[in-house]
């Protein structure tokens, strides 16, 4: 069967029969549809009784809070692909009530617009009878048109004959006596993040606040004052990019909510001054940050708010350098290596040999990746030794210096002391640029000798290991730009090491360099030496293995 980019999965199994069922649904959904996978709970619904069943309100229960959090865990292990949302507009409790608004007796008066139109519905509900096939998915079809806006010739698959295996250890299941216990709900609640590339742990965290809020949910995301500890903190998306993402999950999950979202400059935001809030949402690892708001909300004479406590996602899928949870440091430092922007046109270069520009700060390890690239087949072309080389006497660049600069920064031996030239423009800007506009243009042109070598040579990867690629313009010369960063602080530590300088002056170096953030908003690659050297080499090995794929596709498609 065809792959569908999205699609809705209606869950009619009980409720005490779903965690079993959960991962093969999934399993076999991810089969089907591609992109985003929106889930639809009705335990008990009958697609086979030959009435047409209507969506009805399902109360919020411990149990429900549960199989969400199991849900987002076992998508995260069987189709991390997928964008899998959980969709809550038919749960409600009885007593919810807001105030100045008449509550529909039906969840949808009218069907419900998604933010990705549906293709395809599936659903779990057991065929008893394979001559009930074609009522069956009519009968769904009818049903999910009722609910979501879709196509009313909307393509209907039953799962269960690939379930059939799971029947046997559901029939050893017993109805639970009990009725399922009761969520405690509330008026207004409130949580706290990054939610930076939303993942299965942060929908989690949103899915149960839209389960327990009946009116308003208020949403702190953290700005830049909260990003500067994160790990790869310049590869977090924009604050306006997570916002919106909020808002469009949030829309699709529970549009009847009142969505607040407010920039978090330090760890406590609102929380701590809004008279209005009933209870703070917070996993084990931030429920001393809850009780921190309690204390604060104390001391302004404002109520305490209930502290709900949900589970830590684990990530199946870590690494030895990566959280045992689902975290999104964790998805930023997969990303290094890959792709993160696709290269500009660079049609006006020869496509062999494919030129890499890679640069970094001080400290960064920049030098140390072009030797691993250069191992791995890449001619290194070290922008620095040729600065070097610029200066030579004899060189159009050595007279022009010379003129600029006056001959008091000669050696005894008429070649240039570059230290002697340092002093004369450092913290000159105007100084610094006439030596630039001398030297880069220079040592441009030995570049592109060096390539047009490695051309004649038949070398297929260039690397132009350049700490000033950015600054000098000279990325017209390469297909891509890779970026290395580390933290300050990490850069502070090995500059000091090895040049012997003062922290002071390995700041202030730092500081007259472009930003991480700045490199990486113009990188295609971005690479970390951060950990330790055999974590680096795989992220090396993983970015050349990639690029060695894209050279292939651009000959193939030339």
């Amino acid at each position: 069967m065809s792959m569908f980019s999205t699609g809705i999965l209606v869950l009619t199994s009980p409720l005490h029969t779903l965690p079993l069922r959960i991962a093969p649904v999934l399993s076999s959904a991810a089969q089907l549809v591609e992109r985003t996978l929106y889930v639809h709970l009705h335990p008990g619904l009958n697609l086979g009784g030959g009435n047409q069943p209507r969506p009805v309100f399902i109360p919020p229960v411990v149990d429900l809070s549960t199989l969400i959090t199991r849900l987002y865990s076992n998508a995260a292990d069987v189709c991390g692909h997928l964008d899998v949302r959980v969709l809550l507009t038919n749960v409600r409790a009885h007593s919810a009530t807001c105030s100045g608004t008449t509550i529909p007796s039906c969840p949808f008066p009218t069907p419900q617009s998604l933010s990705h139109s549906p293709e395809v519905v599936l659903t779990d509900f057991p065929l008893q009878d394979p001559g009930q096939s074609h009522q069956v998915t009519q009968c769904l079809q009818s049903y999910t048109g009722h609910c979501y806006v879709c196509s009313p010739s909307l393509p209907s698959v039953l799962l269960h004959p690939q379930l059939m295996k799971l029947q046997e250890k559901e029939e050893g299941l017993k109805e639970p006596e009990e009725k399922s216990e009761p969520l405690e709900t509330y008026n207004d609640v409130v949580v706290g993040g990054t939610f930076d590339r939303l993942h299965g742990a942060h929908k989690t965290l949103l899915n149960i606040s839209c389960l327990l809020a009946n009116r308003r949910f208020l949403i702190g995301v953290c700005d830049q004052a909260m990003l500067k500890k994160k790990v790869l903190k310049e590869l977090i998306e924009p604050y306006s990019v997570r916002v919106q993402r909020l808002q469009e999950f949030l829309q699709d999950v529970k549009p009847s909510l009142q969505v607040e979202i407010v920039p978090l400059d330090d760890p406590y935001g609102v929380s701590v001054v809004d008279p209005l809030l009933q209870c703070i949402v917070v996993s084990e690892e931030t429920r001393k940050g809850g009780e921190a708001v309690n204390k604060k909300r104390a001391e302004n004479g404002l109520p305490a708010l209930v502290l709900h406590e949900i589970q830590l996602l684990k990530d199946a899928h870590h690494t030895e350098t990566e959280e045992e949870k689902i975290s999104s440091s964790s998805l930023r430092s997969r990303l290094l290596g890959t792709l993160l922007t696709p290269p500009k046109d660079t049609s006006h270069l020869p496509p062999l040999p494919y030129v890499i520009g890679l640069t970094g700060g001080s400290g960064s390890g920049k030098s140390s990746i072009a030797r691993q690239l250069e191992a791995l087949g890449a001619v290194r072309i070290d922008c620095d030794k040729l600065g070097h080389e610029v200066y030579q006497p004899g060189t159009a660049a050595y007279h022009r210096v010379l003129e600029a600069f006056g001959s008091d920064i000669l050696n005894e031996d008429k070649t240039i002391n570059r230290r002697a030239l340092g002093r004369k423009v450092f913290g000159n800007q105007e100084r610094l640029k006439t030596l630039t506009d001398i030297v880069w243009p220079e040592i441009a042109l030995l570049v592109k000798k060096r390539i047009s070598q490695a051309r004649e040579e038949g070398k297929q990867v260039c690397v132009m290991d350049a700490a000033v690629l950015l600054e000098a313009g000279w990325t017209d010369m390469v297909h891509e730009v890779w970026v290395t960063v580390i933290p300050e602080e990490e850069a502070v530590l090995r500059i000091t090491e090895r040049d012997g300088v003062t922290t002071e002056d390995a700041l202030r170096r730092l500081q007259s360099q472009w930003s991480n953030g700045k490199q990486v908003a113009l990188a295609n690659v971005v690479l970390s030496t951060l950990w330790e050297p055999e974590v680096t080499r795989k992220q090396v090995l993983r970015a050349w293995n990639l690029l060695q794929k894209r050279i292939q596709q651009r000959r193939e498609g030339q």
